[in-house]
């Protein structure tokens, strides 16, 4: 039996955070879904009295409580795409990705905060959040999410395509993939429901491709 010679802990790095590429989509997919049954009417829902259905309020709660983990795990899956990309990254790109990976985290928690804050301070169990209240954290946690974190998402995905096409680390249909998913990022999510969850199926794709890019690696290594 072969013994882990000095590099191998380096090749088990892309495929642990690429499984939690798959755990991040998977988790994003579902606070999405979630939240677009608690809330269908978006953020011009009329009013609060829709939302005193103990069904919705649990699924959006529920929703909420999934967003932390979202953005560890993608704080993981950004790790597994630097690393698949390796030494030959544009420093350029590199930065853009990078950067947009870390404000989309920050949207999204931000969105997710100041819903939780409405729920809680302004909406105690049994009663209904005053009109104001309601109409300002709802418009304030969609924009961020719809208008602000996607957009992110759009550059994260847009500069990694463009860097999966320069230096070849992506096969040419991921990186049409991943324009069309920036586009209807960049352009389509803030108007069309349900249009974010191409951010998730996105990602889902890459990190099956960087598990088995990095499982081949492994193969070939350990012969």
């Amino acid at each position: 039996m072969q013994r882990n010679g000095p590099g191998q802990g380096a090749l088990e790095t892309p495929r642990a955070a690429g499984l939690a590429g798959v755990v991040f989509a998977l988790l994003l997919a579902a606070t999405i879904v979630l939240m677009r049954l608690g809330i269908p009417e978006g953020a011009n829902a009329v009013g609060a009295a829709g939302f005193t259905d103990s069904a919705r309020r649990d699924a959006v709660r529920a929703a909420l409580a999934l967003i932390p983990f979202a953005g560890i795990f993608f704080l993981w899956f950004l790790g597994a795409v630097r690393a698949h990309v390796g030494d030959v990254e544009d420093r350029f790109l590199a930065t853009v990705l990078l950067g947009s990976g870390l404000v989309f985290t920050a949207m999204l928690f931000g969105a997710a905060a100041s819903a939780t804050a409405v729920l809680a301070v302004a909406h105690p169990a049994g009663t209904t959040p005053s009109l104001a209240t309601w109409d300002f954290g709802r418009h304030f946690a969609y924009t961020l999410m719809t208008d602000y974190a996607m957009r992110m998402a759009a550059v994260f995905v847009s500069s990694m395509s463009v860097i999966g096409k320069r230096m070849g680390v992506l096969p040419r249909w991921l990186t049409v993939v991943g324009a069309v998913t920036a586009l209807l990022l960049l352009f389509v999510s803030s108007n069309v429901p349900w249009a974010e969850l191409v951010f998730p199926a996105w990602s889902l794709l890459l990190s099956v491709h960087i598990l088995l890019v990095g499982g081949r690696r492994r193969r070939v290594t350990l012969t």
